[in-house]
């Protein structure tokens, strides 16, 4: 999941390179992923009205069901 995180990530932002994810586990079956990127791609990352945020998360947790797992995706100040 955090590679597919990533991924997605790195085509909406201005610097790629600055993309993180860090998983962090919170059971045997749920994954938190704490994604952080360069300061001025906040608002890329979170898009108006935290649309683009919200179709990340859909993204994400649509395809950990798929693997019986719960990942959740924060956006974090670096």
């Amino acid at each position: 999941m955090k590679d597919l995180l990533e991924y997605l990530v790195r085509g909406l932002v201005d610097n790629p390179a600055e993309v993180r994810a860090v998983e962090v586990r919170q059971g045997d079956r749920t994954t938190v992923l704490e994604l952080s990127v360069a300061q001025a791609d906040y608002g890329n990352v979170i898009g108006r009205g935290g649309r683009t945020a919200s179709a990340l998360r859909t993204v994400i947790k649509a395809a950990a069901a798929k693997d019986g797992r719960r990942v959740f995706v924060d956006i974090v100040d670096s």
